[in-house]
């Protein structure tokens, strides 16, 4: 019985091959040529040869094989195409400059949105902010929500401006319907003002006390605002802008202020506001120190220690010096006090009111924070206020006067 015929099998690197190696194979012409030896090829360059695949082609475009996601890419007007005919030329997107977000861009929106409405009262020089609602708030990182409303003027000094809400705690839409009201506000800070509001979380409910960037701010120009009449903003909250601080002012005494980034604040002492009133039944003149507003802090702590001091110059020897009671640590006092002046109207049209607001200081001498002269020589409407005075007797009128930060002499008595 004979075998089966195996053709033989021969090593090769990576298996066996049953075809004869290169030297081995019957080249083609050897009758005619004859036969010649093969020509022999090193190791080196036999594992090179079977090794080497060649050069990698590089793919076309590999950002047609990751496709990327543009949300603010415009669709296609029409139907689209189920099955479009893609190139590599122009299957690509092309990424385009994303544009400037003015409050509504998709970042903000995911912070949330804060509705709260306006009144400027011209009448009694006031401004009202009514926090409302939050919607949609992005929870920190600790995970709780104890949210209040912090309002700022800019520019201006930061805490004499400063106003806040109550916390409510423990939701992503709180509700406060709470007001805040700046008092002293005039037609000219309605045209240069801005009014800042963020949404903050509270640090005193957190574990670790310690200061959180706000939630979310936003900035309002009060120069659109219409006297008299309300008007409701439902607004996306933007991240915090950071700000320049003045060289110039005396940030050690708590003078940091906040200011946009194209506009430079000037340094505010602060107003306040007086009624002047004279009395036909007692003779005499009869100044109420009422209440100051966004005075200038003189403090380490960013507040002040304020009281109004009263001079009427020139002095006759009569009772011409008088001073209210200090209040602690706040920049919108509130003194409602008042002093009596004996002396005719026509004695009185001749003398000069010198009102200065003092922080009180334990030390041997206190700090000028600002002042403000009533006569029948000042202008604007200082003037007006004196003369309007003395000329109607037995009527009570009251102005707000900005203060000056240079001291007369008289007033450092």
């Amino acid at each position: 019985m004979s075998r089966p015929r195996v053709a033989p099998s021969y090593p090769v690197q990576g298996g066996l091959s049953e075809s004869p190696p290169l030297a081995w194979a019957p080249m083609a012409g050897t009758a005619a040529a004859g036969w010649r030896r093969p020509q022999r090829v090193s190791m080196q360059e036999h594992m090179a040869i079977d090794v080497n695949p060649g050069p990698i082609q590089p793919i076309p475009l590999i950002s047609d094989y990751f496709p990327h996601f543009y949300p603010f890419a415009e669709p296609a007007r029409g139907a689209p195409d189920p099955h479009p005919a893609v190139s590599p030329a122009s299957s690509a997107p092309q990424p385009q400059p994303d544009p400037e977000p003015e409050g509504d861009s998709d970042d903000s929106a995911t912070l949330g949105t804060l509705e709260f409405t306006l009144l400027f009262d011209a009448d009694n020089s006031a401004l009202h902010c009514t926090a409302h609602r939050a919607k949609g708030l992005k929870p920190p990182a600790s995970g709780s929500l104890d949210t209040y409303v912090k309002a700022n003027l800019l520019p201006g000094a930061s805490k004499a401006s400063q106003l806040r809400t109550r916390t409510v705690r423990g939701t992503r839409g709180p509700v406060w319907e709470e007001t805040l009201t700046y008092h002293g506000f005039t037609h000219q800070d309605a045209g240069r003002k801005t009014l800042r509001l963020c949404v903050c979380e509270d640090p005193r409910l957190r574990p670790r006390r310690r200061r959180v960037p706000p939630l979310g701010e936003l900035r309002v120009p009060l120069r659109r605002l219409v006297p008299n009449r309300a008007r409701s903003f439902s607004v996306c909250l933007e991240k915090r802008r950071l700000t320049k601080r003045p060289e110039r002012l005396d940030t050690s005494r708590g003078m940091a202020l906040y200011e946009e980034v194209a506009e430079v604040a000037g340094e505010e002492r602060g107003r306040i506001l007086l009624s002047l009133c004279y009395s036909s039944q007692r003779g005499g003149l009869l100044v109420g120190v009422l209440r100051c507003a966004h005075l200038a802090p003189m403090d380490a702590n960013g507040y002040s220690d304020p009281f109004v001091r009263l001079f009427l110059h020139p002095n006759v020897g009569k009772k011409t010096k008088y001073k209210t009671s200090v209040r602690k640590k706040t920049l919108n006092p509130e003194f409602h006090e008042e002093f009596f002046y004996a002396g005719l109207r026509e004695e009185l049209a001749q003398k000069t009111l010198l009102v200065s607001v003092w922080d009180y200081d334990l030390g041997p001498a206190n700090d000028f924070i600002g002042g403000v002269q009533l006569s029948g020589r000042a202008g604007g409407e200082r003037q007006r206020h004196w003369r309007e005075c003395l000329g109607h007797s037995d009527h009570r009128l009251e102005l707000w006067h900005p203060l000056d930060g240079s001291a007369p002499l008289q007033l450092s008595d």
